[in-house]
Order: structure tokens, then C-alpha cells, then sequence
């Protein structure tokens, strides 16, 4: 055991990448960057990271942005729902906790958006305490050097993991253990192209013996991917255009798009304008079809969008619904709302 935990310090030493929250891991900057890092790659997570460290230094300047703001900052990171976690969070250390983490495993795993894996990386990284770390990286150099063919992705194979992590944990420097785990997973034991030839675990690793390296880890099929069809209406009228504020448990929670009208199969211009949707959003007035995008596919964990964008020039203001959620804002002011992915791609081209 103190073989692995000293071959594993030793490797992170020499290998260690010289990420910014590395140089004083508090627990606010530990929780920010793994919260940033979720489902983001690091040298995209990056510049975020520096961005929000520069405009709230602390959890306390954090809770007191406006939720506006700091989705706006979090734009093209996607999943959403991270952001707004992140506001609620940083609100809930301030109010519960005087502004200060809990250094404590259950207590932080009860603020929102921390589940067992942030909560172990902030209780071992920011406070030394003895809970180990199981994410992708770990999961993978775990069923390697153990060739362990349990599926990762069911309760068994994760409770399985997590009891290994924690037998194989250093208890006396957790902190230093969980990075260099998952930073050996990252820079050396890596999903395709392992260096196994000059792995300082080669003798222990089981699946390298068995030959099984490019099997682990093992995971069951991912859910199924559906398909959904966005005809976004982009309706401009005297140096103003129509925005849509998203609600409800649907993707982008409280950012903005166009006004929308979504369909089963793909839908022409004409079957558009024809659609009852379009008709009651126009009504009568006089209108005209400047421009229509090609279709721009856009993938998300379990569904895939296909969205088309046709500008229409409206000369009177449309609409006996507008509403708080659909609205009338100047061209010049969009760049100061919170927007998906798509939209900002569409608006760049």
C-alpha cells in the first residue's frame, strides 16, 4: 500500500500540470473549479475559472451577483443547471455558514449541487480530511490495475469503486492522493493510448498482464438519444428583436432564445407561416421572410437539435402575449443576456 501512495506521489510530482487552483486550494476555489470542471475539459474550464475569480474573489461576492449575472459568465460552459447550482450554493454557504465551506463531508454534501464526488474533493483537497475521490479518471486507473469488469455506471460497480478508492487511500495526505489519482487518469492512464510501456504501476496493473487495458473501464450503453426540431422565429422590428426567457424544467433554464416554434419531423418555411403557432404570434400584420439559416445540429447528453432560424421583418410590434417571458429588447442589448450555445453560434455567423 505505501508502495502505491509513494510511486503515486512521486509520479504527481514530476507530472503535476500547474493549474491556477492548485496555488492556494481554498475550499471556495477547490468547489469553483470542480464545479467548472464537470463535464468541461480543463483547458476549457480554464479561462471560466479566472473569469469568476476575477469578478467575485469569494463565495460571499458570488451570492450576492444576480442569478442573470452569473449565468451570462457561464455561457458556452452548457449544462446549466451547474450555474444555477453554483448561485443557490454560494447563497446557502453565506446564509447557513457565515460564508464559510463546512468542513465537514455531510454537511457539504448537503448544499446544492455537491454530491459525494465534489464534496470529497473539497473536504480531502481544502481541508485534508480522509474521503476519497471517484471520478472518470479514477474509475478508469482503478478497473485497470485491478481489471475490474463491473460496469461503472450501475449502483454495484459504483459502490464497488468508491469502497476500493477508499482502502487505497493515503489518510495521511488525502488531498495530495485524490489530485495525483485523478491527474494520473488525465495525463497518463488515458481512455485511448495509455502509456502503459513506461507505467510505474505495469507490474501491479492486472489488466496490462490480461490484456484487457482497452476494456476498462466497462460501461453499459448510454440512454437513448432523441431528436427535437426548433423553428426559431427571429423577428425584428425598428432596431429591436424579440426574446423568449426559458422556464420550466426544459433545457436552458432562465436563459434566452428566440420565440420558438418546435415540431416533431422537420418542418419547411411554408408549413412555418402556416403553423396555428406562427399565426398567433404574428397575427395579421404585415411581415417579410428576410433570411432563413441552414440547419444547425446541436448535440446535448441525451437529445440532438436541429434548429432553423428565419429572420422576419415586422413593421408594427406583434403581439397581444407579450409577456415577462417574451419580450421587445433592442439589438444593440443582446450581448447582455444569458444565451445557449446555438443561439450565440447563430448570432456569431
Amino acid at each position: 500500500m505505501n508502495i502505491l501512495h509513494d510511486t503515486l506521489i512521486n509520479w504527481f510530482a514530476e507530472n503535476r500540470r500547474d493549474l491556477p487552483w492548485r496555488h492556494s486550494p481554498s475550499p471556495y476555489q477547490v468547489w469553483l473549479s470542480e464545479i467548472i470542471l464537470q463535464q468541461t475539459r480543463v483547458n476549457q474550464g480554464w479561462d471560466y475559472y479566472l473569469r469568476f475569480i476575477e469578478r467575485w474573489p469569494t463565495v460571499t461576492d458570488l451570492a450576492q451577483a444576480s442569478e442573470e449575472e452569473v449565468l451570462k459568465m457561464w455561457q458556452g460552459l452548457g449544462y446549466y443547471s451547474r450555474a444555477r447550482n453554483l448561485h443557490h450554493c454560494a447563497q446557502q454557504v453565506v446564509n447557513e455558514y457565515g460564508g464559510q465551506f463546512p468542513p465537514d463531508f455531510e454537511k457539504l454534501k448537503q448544499l446544492k449541487g455537491i454530491g459525494d464526488y465534489t464534496a470529497a474533493a473539497i473536504a480531502s483537497i481544502a481541508f485534508n480530511l480522509p474521503h476519497a475521490v471517484v471520478d472518470g479518471n479514477v474509475y478508469r486507473v482503478l478497473s485497470r490495475l485491478y481489471d475490474i469488469d463491473t460496469p461503472i455506471n450501475i449502483n454495484e460497480g459504483q459502490t464497488l469503486f468508491a469502497q476500493l478508492a477508499d482502502e487505497l487511500l493515503n489518510r495521511e495526505q488525502p488531498g495530495l492522493h485524490n489530485q495525483a489519482m485523478m491527474e494520473f487518469g488525465a495525463l497518463h492512464c488515458t481512455p485511448k493510448n495509455p502509456n502503459c510501456l513506461l507505467c510505474p504501476f505495469q507490474a501491479q496493473c492486472l489488466a496490462f498482464a490480461h490484456q484487457t487495458v482497452m476494456q476498462r473501464p466497462v460501461k453499459l450503453p448510454k440512454v437513448k438519444v432523441t431528436t427535437r426540431y426548433f423553428n426559431y422565429l427571429v423577428v425584428h422590428i425598428n432596431g429591436s428583436m424579440y426574446l423568449h426567457k426559458r422556464s420550466g424544467n426544459d433545457i436552458w433554464k432562465n436563459l434566452y432564445d428566440f420565440p420558438c416554434i418546435e415540431s416533431e419531423t422537420p418542418m419547411t418555411v411554408e408549413e412555418v407561416v402556416a403553423s396555428e403557432k406562427f399565426i398567433q404570434l404574428i397575427e395579421e400584420k404585415p411581415f417579410s421572410i428576410t433570411k432563413v439559416s441552414p440547419v444547425y445540429t446541436h448535440k446535448l447528453t441525451h437529445r440532438t437539435l436541429l434548429a432553423q432560424f428565419i429572420e422576419i421583418k415586422l413593421e408594427q410590434k406583434m403581439l397581444q402575449i407579450e409577456t415577462k417571458d417574451l419580450f421587445l429588447t433592442p439589438e444593440s442589448e443582446l450581448g447582455s443576456f444569458p444565451i445557449p450555445r446555438l443561439i450565440d453560434l447563430y448570432l456569431n455567423h
